[in-house]
């Protein structure tokens, strides 16, 4: 599947070797792109804040999704968002009380360079793209090397394959089985390792969206909890 080798080739290309169907890091790769992506949790304490970036192309729906999530309803008419887009979200979960930080990142190629500031410091990626529109999966895989590039170890992430509402109206040759999606999220969690959700998502009807987001708060606050407790390194006598 395109996909797959169009993602298998992107990661040889920052630095990765195929080794035994896993892929480890070569010294291609520099010490800023191997930073790690700290959790940080913000008083007051019992609470705890995330910052979120909404990645993938243009006109899959991303703002849609975003808007659904936060109960502003659907709009049909499309507008691309020029650059970023900011919104939050408080909520209590399992007894947490959260905050999402959530940045829309506009999916047309100029805006590159506009995106690689709003990467950095991100706990969670939500990764949209349409099921009825192949290019846009097809370029799923370049969406995770580009924030790879920007982040290093990637953070837990939500694969999302959005406009359901669509698949029945659009040709076979252009949509997205689930199966398909699933694969992908699958072999992006096995290859790189990630945390991954994977959802298919409908902005219009708004379903699954609040399970995603959900799902995401639950491995973000599960990697914030190990790193909590993890002990710090030692350091050699001076």
């Amino acid at each position: 599947m395109a996909v797959f080798r169009r993602m298998s080739s992107f990661l040889l290309a920052l630095g990765f070797s195929h080794d035994t169907n896993t892929y480890t890091l070569t010294d291609q790769v520099t010490s800023a792109q191997r930073g790690e992506c700290a959790i940080v949790t913000l008083s007051p304490p019992g609470s705890k804040v995330f910052k979120v970036v909404l990645i993938g192309d243009g006109a899959v729906g991303k703002t849609s999704l975003r808007k659904r999530y936060l109960g502003e309803g659907f709009v049909a008419s499309h507008m691309a968002t020029l650059g970023v887009d900011f919104a939050q979200k408080r909520f209590e979960f399992n007894g947490v009380q959260v905050r999402l930080i959530i940045w829309d990142l506009a999916g047309q190629p100029s805006y590159e360079k506009v995106r690689r500031h709003y990467y950095l410091g991100s706990h969670g990626i939500v990764l949209v793209y349409s099921v009825v529109d192949r290019e846009s999966f097809d370029n799923a895989s370049k969406w995770l090397v580009e924030a790879y590039k920007y982040m290093g170890q990637l953070p837990p992430t939500a694969v999302l394959g959005n406009k359901t509402d669509l698949r029945e109206s659009s040709s076979r040759e252009s949509s997205i089985t689930t199966e398909e999606g699933k694969r992908f999220a699958d072999y992006f969690s096995e290859r790189l390792p990630v945390p991954v959700v994977f959802r298919e998502t409908s902005a219009l009807k708004g379903e699954n969206i609040e399970e995603a987001f959900t799902e995401l708060t639950r491995l973000m606050i599960e990697i914030d909890e190990r790193m909590r407790f993890q002990p710090e390194p030692s350091r050699p006598n001076e």
